[in-house]
């Protein structure tokens, strides 16, 4: 009997992980991706002998991409080898206090409160609040499906929702995080942690005080090789498993027939599927992909996550003060969050953060020199005059870092490139260059975002940074993970 088929619109990680997952479970697997090359944001390019990985830069929760593997019957380690960081990141304040941050809580604590005057106890109990909120949570709300009732009708559940006045929901992130820890700088770090999301901790519910679990608890990992390896591991087992690639293939409607998905078109033809997953933002797979198809308007039409600008440097120089994570922060962050969110621009004083691949392995940049991925939060593009803004930041974070570094930067730039809300739509189709479809500044925005399956037509799936759970590569592959089980 002849196997059922499926397609996967787009090969961003989520993309890759479900095609990994369907044709584990029996099906015939086509992907359609508009690019030339696979992974979505999660790329890499190379110029003038720097290597750069072009998206995200933070990886946890690695179980996720080696459950793949397993999945598959294969050996993890023989495609994907990752080491757990001793420093997860180098935090430097713009009144020139420095911490770095160990992974190890007791050191982490003991450093911040030599740094910062806080009191050790209250970091401590800060980091035992983030587990608790992600023990009680994570199952419901990272694992399984937010939408469908036989998620409710479980005790752990029950007991999930019994705990919910003691989770900060009714809180923002920084008025837990000001009432926890009592220290302005202990404050801004923990509240950074909403940009993992792409929010404002200001607006955002203090129940995101999860994220900085999965750093300081659960770990922060470099993949050998660079973050692309998650990509090229993940692409390379899909094609041992007989999944099929068609690269420079856009997907132009998805076709539907009384209530149920029949399959795409893409190349100028009709392909059929009895299953189509998209991992296409879901605002454009809407307006594009089914145009004619019920409309979901109150979740396509909330407020965007951020955007990023980002500066690829080749540094012509050494900085051992540097490692592979660094945060320079900004002298008033209410302010930064305010011209993001509510003017739908980047202040005058943006935080910077630079991931730097070469500190982990140096064949990514020629010897003596460093590739710097230097990255601004900046509002979702809205038809800001971006040439202007983008010459404005440069010159801004340019002047931040001379000064932080005690070094004049502009020369030691041998190569540079750049990635701005406009280019990142372009090349990812990710709506107004969001990186995490949705925003989370409101106090239930976990239950409004996206679900996994259309309710309007059987045998359509969503997976991806624009649906539930959310953006970032575990959210994404969990994303997938929880389309498998739909599918069951």
């Amino acid at each position: 009997m002849k196997s059922a088929s499926a397609i996967v619109i787009g090969s961003g990680i989520a993309g890759l992980a479900a095609a990994v997952r369907l044709q584990v479970k029996g099906y015939r697997v086509t992907v359609f991706e508009a690019n030339a090359y696979p992974g979505g944001k999660l790329s890499q390019f190379e110029q003038d002998g720097f290597l750069f990985d072009a998206g995200p830069s933070l990886f946890t929760m690695p179980r996720l991409v080696d459950e793949l593997f397993l999945l598959a019957g294969k050996n993890p380690k023989d495609y994907f080898r990752y080491k757990r960081l001793d420093t997860l990141c180098h935090y430097f304040f713009a009144d020139g206090t420095r911490l770095n941050a160990a992974a190890d809580e007791e050191q982490f604590a003991d450093a911040a409160a030599l740094a910062t005057g806080v009191d050790k106890t209250k970091v401590l109990r800060h980091l035992r609040k983030s587990r608790y909120i992600y023990n009680t949570t994570a199952d419901l709300f990272i694992s399984r499906s937010l939408h469908k009732a036989s998620s409710y009708l479980r005790w752990d559940t029950f007991v999930s929702f019994l705990k919910l006045p003691f989770l900060n929901v009714m809180d923002t992130m920084n008025g837990t995080n000001e009432k926890g820890l009592g220290n302005d700088k202990m404050v801004q770090l923990f509240n950074r942690f909403a940009t993992y999301n792409g929010s404002d901790p200001y607006q955002a519910p203090g129940i995101l005080n999860i994220i900085p679990h999965l750093e300081h608890h659960l770990g922060a990992y470099y993949p050998e090789g660079g973050m692309y390896s998650i990509t090229d591991s993940v692409y390379r087992l899909a094609q041992e498993l007989g999944v099929q690639f068609r690269f420079e293939t856009p997907v132009t409607q998805i076709h539907i027939r009384n209530n149920r998905v029949t399959g795409v078109e893409a190349g100028g033809q009709t392909h059929a599927a009895d299953v189509v997953a998209c991992n296409m933002d879901v605002v454009l797979a809407y307006r594009k992909l089914m145009p004619t198809q019920p409309q979901p308007e109150t979740i396509l039409k909330q407020e965007r996550s951020s955007s990023a600008l980002i500066f690829y440097w080749g540094i012509g120089h050494s900085f051992p003060q540097l490692g592979l994570h660094n945060i320079f922060f900004s002298k008033d962050y209410r302010a930064e969050f305010a011209a993001i969110f509510q003017q739908n621009t980047v202040c005058d004083d943006p935080t910077v953060y630079i991931n730097i691949t070469s500190k982990e392995d140096p064949s990514h940049a020629p010897e003596g020199c460093e590739n710097w991925f230097v990255m601004v939060n900046v509002p979702a593009d809205k038809g800001q005059d971006w040439d202007a803004l983008i010459a404005r930041v440069r010159q801004q974070v340019i002047q931040k870092l001379s000064e932080q570094l005690c070094v004049d930067l502009a020369p030691l730039i041998r190569t540079e490139d750049l990635l701005d809300p406009r280019s990142i739509a372009a090349k990812t189709q990710s709506f107004q260059g969001a990186l995490y479809g949705t925003s989370s500044n409101k106090r239930m925005a976990a239950f409004f975002r996206h679900p996994n399956f259309s309710s309007h037509a059987k045998g359509l799936y969503f997976c991806g940074g624009s649906v539930h759970p959310g953006g970032g590569i575990p959210l994404a592959l969990s994303s997938a993970k929880i389309v498998d089980s739909l599918i069951d």
